[in-house]
């Protein structure tokens, strides 16, 4: 079954023909003949015989974009000028910058901000080092940090290659949270390198967000800075996703009407984010996990199982459980897929329970297209911005970093990110709740202040916060004289 085009594939073809009556609507046709959505369409320049056009297409991937150049040239008359790659160019030059806070035009700001009035500030933090929360960029800063080894599916292709993934996600932060974050690509993949280069930089920061690292290292990585250093350390791939995951789940089962406790769960994946939402949505009462890897369902007694399989198969399974996927997903209430394309079928939805809820995640492609699950299974949801029910991490990591840096938090722990997933889905009223709206949206203006509040709440009260008092835009402590 055919994606359906999207802005992820947009181009732009400058196409001249003819200025004749039904030359344009050739054009268009043959777009859409070939299987093209048409956007925007601009005149570039309108002359007695030709005329020049912009015209915007979304494609489904490269091959099919290639596809429609290839027809629209193929026109009798028409030249295609020029094609523009419209992904590509919001790349160009990256797509984050550092700006000053502050305008330095005279001596006076000059002595201000730098020497030699900055000694004074230097001075202050020295003798209180807390007060870098207030004078200086760490109380609103975080770091993205990655080794290029998991990137999105692409898989290892280096810290060079995902500084492009870096910059996005700290775009999302400063966009949805008001967040300040920067990429750190580091060129080495050996654990104790990465503690030890995020350990040293960690002074400059507020929070440590570690972004595609391949399992099992991510887990060593992520448990060692929790302990080493005293800012929240959080691996979105993991704990970003489960919290996404469980608002999800905690809407579709208002709609099903089954309880956590009762749900047959099965997870296709276990990788870094499989044991972190099957850890998460234990803490919410599921009781009955089924994980495969692609040598079937993880079971105690399996052979040559890493560390966190161990422990996977040593709290899922109940019923142990052995086989393949298929066997897992007989009478399953939900299938949580976190793993590669296409694994699941028609014929596996329909041998699942009454009811079955199908989180196909993989990206850019899901383990089951949603055309062919709907009809199947009563409420399908997908990591693509494409389709209903779209389960992304940018509903979480803004909020939850924004509530941790609000109340100058050490760690985020699982009742923080409990409360950001209830908060989360407790955005959608039960008037507004079906089947094709079981998450926000990305957009919804609602959702960072929601989960800010719930993690900034849940943090003072097991003890996580250093800071009590609402954040405020005047910080009266920073005062000094």
């Amino acid at each position: 079954m055919e994606a359906i085009p999207s802005a992820s594939y947009s181009m732009t073809l400058r196409v001249e023909f003819p200025h004749e009556v039904g030359s344009l609507g050739k054009i268009l046709t043959a777009v859409g003949d070939a299987g093209g959505m048409v956007g925007a369409i601009d005149i570039v320049r309108m002359q007695k015989e030709r005329s020049t056009r912009d015209v915007t297409v979304n494609a489904r991937d490269s091959e099919h974009g290639q596809k429609i150049v290839d027809d629209v040239g193929n026109l009798p008359e028409v030249r295609v000028i020029n094609v523009s790659d419209r992904t590509f160019l919001v790349h160009l030059g990256g797509k984050i910058e550092v700006n000053p806070r502050l305008q330095i035009r005279t001596r006076d700001d000059l002595s201000m901000v730098y020497t030699p009035g900055v000694a004074r500030v230097c001075r202050a933090i020295h003798q209180d080092p807390e007060r870098a929360f207030n004078l200086t960029i760490k109380r609103n800063t975080v770091a993205v940090v990655t080794d290029g080894t998991a990137v999105l599916g692409l898989g290892d292709i280096g810290p060079a290659a995902a500084m492009p993934v870096m910059e996005g996600k700290a775009a999302l932060f400063k966009e949805f949270a008001g967040v300040d974050a920067f990429p750190i690509c580091l060129d080495t993949k050996d654990v104790d390198e990465i503690v030890a280069v995020v350990r040293n930089i960690a002074p400059g920061f507020g929070g440590i967000n570690l972004e595609d690292i391949s399992a099992p290292r991510c887990f060593e990585i992520e448990e060692r800075l929790k302990r080493e250093i005293e800012i929240p350390v959080f691996h979105d791939d993991q704990h970003g996703t489960a919290i996404v995951v469980l608002a999800a789940l905690i809407n579709s089962l208002k709609i099903v009407d089954k309880k956590m406790e009762d749900l047959r769960i099965v997870i296709s994946g276990v990788g870094a984010s499989g044991v972190a939402c099957a850890k998460m949505m234990m803490a919410a009462g599921a009781k009955n996990i089924v994980g495969c890897d692609s040598k079937g369902i993880v079971h105690e007694g399996r052979d040559n199982l890493n560390e966190s399989k161990q422990w996977f198969a040593q709290h899922t399974n109940p019923e142990g459980r052995e086989g393949d996927l298929t066997a897992a997903m007989e009478g399953a209430d939900l299938f949580l897929g976190l793993s590669v394309p296409d694994v699941i079928s028609v014929e596996h939805l329909t041998s699942m329970a009454e009811d079955p809820i199908v989180f196909a995640m993989a990206n850019p492609d899901p383990e089951i297209r949603p055309e062919a699950a709907w009809g199947h299974a009563r409420i399908v949801a997908t990591g693509r911005s494409d389709y209903p029910n779209q389960i992304n991490n940018v509903l979480g990591f803004p909020g939850v970093f924004r509530g941790a840096l609000d109340v100058r938090a050490r760690e985020i722990d699982e009742g923080m990110k409990l409360a950001a997933a209830e908060a989360m889905a407790a955005v959608i009223s039960e008037e507004e709740l079906s089947e094709d709206y079981i998450i926000p949206s990305v957009f919804d203006e609602r959702v960072v202040p929601a989960v800010a509040g719930a993690v900034a709440k849940a943090a003072r009260e097991s003890g996580m916060a250093r800071r009590i008092q609402e954040r405020t835009e005047t910080d009266l402590s920073a005062t000094s004289f």
